[in-house]
């Protein structure tokens, strides 16, 4: 499999502590599963609808697969489809930035992609 971008969906308030910590260890249902839930380009719209409607703090973290090595996993998940998980840190050095998504007027997230 190829080394895509992947994408990780957090509050402001989370990213404000990724930024503090100097890594991303993971929130929420990642603390609870034991790995760290991340999305691909084409599965994270469909991500923040399931799971983020109306948040209106919502942040897309992007993260560089390639520096991730032995801790991601491609594993079934939604659907079937194979999904990325970090079982492990995600070291800064791995996160290539972080912007807002605003919601639109549907109430949907708006991605720049």
């Amino acid at each position: 499999m190829s080394q895509p971008l992947l994408y990780k969906l957090l509050s402001q308030r989370e990213w404000q502590q990724v930024l503090e910590a100097q890594a991303l260890a993971g929130f929420g249902i990642d603390l609870l599963d034991g790995f760290i839930h991340l999305s691909t380009a084409e599965q994270v719209k469909e991500t923040a609808r399931l799971y983020f409607a109306g948040h209106e703090d919502l942040m897309l973290v992007s993260i560089d697969s390639s520096c991730l090595e032995e801790s991601l996993r491609w594993e079934k998940s939604r659907a079937g489809a194979l999904f990325p998980h970090v079982y492990g840190v995600i070291p800064m050095s791995a996160v290539l930035g972080a912007e807002t998504l605003p919601l639109g007027v549907s109430g949907e997230h708006e991605f720049s992609f």
